[in-house]
């Protein structure tokens, strides 16, 4: 493969997605509530949504690999997620619109595992770099965001899942143009995401990754109250939220793919972590803007270098014949599950410690450094998940 040919396709696919997602995500709540759902009641389809996306995604991930067809479930998904994103308009009253947010959420969940599949062996045979595309991911969803806004302001919150529609049904268009990623393997691998489970570098990669992302959910839910309550101005909050966006799509383009190089995906892991720790400490003890402008920078560590590393993991690790249900199990487990349990947890912590429960988030990356130093022999090319015995 020439990267001019496939490198431009794979920007498109990932621009699409993370533009959907940015046009149908930060507004939901409120399109719920004017579509005439209590506050409750959008609470309630929040919630199952993200409970059938910790089903959805692996389900999708295992059916791609068994059919060894990951382009083709990507593109059913993303044309299955535009026309969903259609039903919030159609659904009323509780019961119509908790079915499309139950089926929006199931068809958007595998997306961006299933294009990560598609992704790391096509960047290792037309030899791009994976952080480009995600890069350029990044930075469409704050593009979708701000496009959001200004179509709210156009003509109200009901374009948006129209906008979004699109968005996903230019990527199911994009899909169908890419690599497939079949490999030519005889049979798909059976018992395909038992086999992972049982790996114990699997399981640790899971495991790192959940403690670290999982650890901000005191500062997404929380951090804005906090400045805010310390005097700081609504515009000096969202600048500090668009400066860890700014610092994320920085290392995906620029400072993560020599970091990975010189450290190895161990190293970036145990990097990770280690700002995690600083990030959240200094978190917990001040609100002066010259520290939060700091810590904020970290991001680019705390998820985006920690992300670029568990991809080079799991691209030289897990059989192709496994890689969707990896990606999305991973995806579930690692990143979705983890989110969701550290975010119920959030708020009774910040209830009773305040401040001090960033301690705790603190605590959780310090307990990711133990982790990393078994994931180096699988990181250098060691035995992969599903060859031979599991480990």
């Amino acid at each position: 493969m020439q990267v001019g040919a496939v490198l431009p396709r794979f920007l498109v696919v990932y621009a699409a997605l993370y533009a959907g997602y940015g046009l149908t995500t930060p507004f939901l709540p409120a399109l719920l509530s004017q579509r005439g759902l209590s506050p409750t009641e959008v609470g309630l389809v929040l919630a199952t949504g993200t409970g059938i996306r910790l089903v959805a995604g692996p389900v999708a991930g295992r059916l791609a690999d068994r059919l060894a067809a990951g382009r083709a479930v990507l593109a059913a998904c993303a044309a299955l997620s535009g026309l969903s994103a259609l039903l919030y308009l159609a659904g009323h009253g509780f019961a119509g619109l908790l079915l499309a947010g139950l089926v929006h959420a199931a068809a958007t969940a595998p997306l961006a595992p299933l294009a990560d599949a598609l992704a790391l062996p096509a960047a290792g045979a037309a030899r791009f770099a994976y952080g480009t595309v995600r890069g350029a991911g990044s930075a469409a969803f704050i593009a979708g965001t701000l496009v959001a806004g200004q179509v709210t302001g156009w003509f109200g919150l009901w374009a948006l899942p129209v906008a979004g529609a699109l968005a996903f049904a230019a990527l199911a268009g994009a899909t169908l143009r890419l690599p497939d990623g079949a490999t030519g393997v005889e049979a798909p691998i059976a018992a395909g995401a038992g086999l992972l489970l049982r790996s114990p570098g699997f399981r640790r990669l899971v495991a790192v990754a959940a403690l670290v992302v999982g650890s901000h959910a005191i500062h997404d839910a929380f951090a804005v109250i906090r400045w805010r309550e310390a005097g700081l101005s609504p515009a000096t909050a969202s600048l500090l939220w668009a400066e860890a966006v700014a610092a994320e799509v920085l290392v995906f383009f620029v400072l993560g793919p020599p970091l990975l190089a010189r450290l190895g995906p161990a190293g970036a892991l145990a990097l990770a972590a280690g700002a995690g720790v600083l990030r959240w400490s200094v978190a917990a003890l001040t609100v002066a803007l010259p520290a939060l402008a700091g810590i904020q920078a970290l991001h680019g560590l705390t998820f985006a270098l920690l992300h670029l590393a568990a991809m080079r993991i799991l691209g030289q690790t897990v059989p192709p014949a496994l890689a969707a249900t990896a990606q999305t199990l991973y995806g579930t487990l690692g990143l979705g599950l983890a989110t969701t349990l550290a975010t119920l947890a959030a708020g009774p912590l910040y209830g009773a410690l305040g401040a001090g429960a960033f301690w705790v988030m603190a605590a959780s990356c310090a307990a990711a450094l133990p982790l990393v130093p078994g994931l180096a022999d699988v990181a250098a090319g060691g035995p992969e998940p599903g060859h031979g015995e599991a480990r």
